[in-house]
């Protein structure tokens, strides 16, 4: 099995909104010390070890569904689980 952790974010070009917002609620609340805040998604996969290619797999699960690549960026970790 392979246990996969997929990060997307908006690319650096794009507005992020909801970062803003919460920027100006960190202000707000006094940590004037926070510069920026992107905001992203987060995402674990269980793949079964049957995968001839893991890594094309999940590029290929990432542009389809999971990023859309026009304004956003996404990076992965593949880590094999051991069965005990």
């Amino acid at each position: 099995m392979y246990k996969v952790k997929v990060y997307v974010t908006l690319r650096e070009s794009v507005l992020d909104p909801q970062g803003s917002a919460v920027k100006g609620s960190l202000h707000r609340l006094n940590y004037n010390e926070v510069k920026d805040v992107r905001i992203g998604k987060y995402m674990e996969l269980t793949i079964d070890e049957a995968v001839s290619d893991i890594d094309q797999t999940v590029r290929e699960i990432c542009e389809k569904l999971l990023a859309n690549t026009v304004i956003e960026d996404y990076r992965y970790e593949v880590e094999e689980v051991v069965a005990l």
